[in-house]
């Protein structure tokens, strides 16, 4: 939590502390003026209920601030949206396959495996596909998760910002071994990852093709 590992889990999570510290004040201020109006309007105090007129800026006071609020949730929501939706030109194209119960990644080669290894600071676009039932793909510390579904494309995207690996979960009920459908994204510096993909490639009998430009090896 709090650690950015991706290009929008930060504005995530800045998003997700707003609607919580904004939900927070509302929740405190509800119970404050209940507490206020029990106290202030008992039965000991007010033996004899009397009416009570309209008051038309405090009626407009809390239609319009809870208005405002709801809305700027709104728009940060849509903006994280976007921000997963804009797929970057030049985003490295991997097959995504769920299947009960495991993932399959290919490459643009054929080459497929079945933990994701990608260059780190390389757009990675994934096009997500299921041989069966209803999967969900869900890489928690990118703050991402995409339905993949039967006869149906989804597409989502992502790209690490240090060499580290990232647990990969289903996140959608398939079957009765569901809770072991886990995996790995592992992400290389661009030279140790041409060098895997290389390496694999051969050992696939798959065509290689370096898929960065100017590969480094990172300390």
């Amino acid at each position: 939590m709090l650690e950015g590992s991706s290009p929008y889990s930060d504005f995530v999570d800045a998003t997700f502390l707003t609607i919580v510290g904004i939900s927070l004040l509302v929740f405190l201020g509800l119970m404050i003026a209940m507490v206020y109006f029990v106290v202030r309007y008992s039965r000991k105090r007010n033996p004899y209920p009397s009416n009570i007129e309209g008051n038309i800026p405090l009626e407009i006071t809390w239609t319009t601030v809870p208005l405002i609020l709801f809305m700027w949730m709104f728009y940060l929501g849509w903006e994280s949206y976007l921000k997963e939706a804009k797929i970057p030109e030049g985003a490295i194209p991997i097959k995504v396959t769920g299947q009960m119960w495991k993932w399959v990644f290919e490459y643009p080669n054929g080459v497929r495996t079945d933990t994701l290894i990608v260059p780190i600071r390389a757009p990675i676009k994934c096009t997500l596909i299921s041989l069966d039932v209803n999967h969900s793909l869900y890489i928690p510390a990118f703050r991402i998760k995409k339905d993949v579904i039967p006869n149906r494309e989804n597409v989502m995207w992502f790209k690490t910002v240090r060499k580290a690996s990232y647990d990969i979960a289903c996140a959608e009920f398939c079957g009765l071994q569901h809770s072991y459908m886990y995996t790995k994204v592992v992400s290389k510096d661009t030279m140790d990852f041409e060098e895997w993909y290389k390496i694999t490639s051969i050992a696939q009998s798959k065509p290689y093709q370096p898929l960065t430009v100017n590969p480094v090896r990172e300390e």
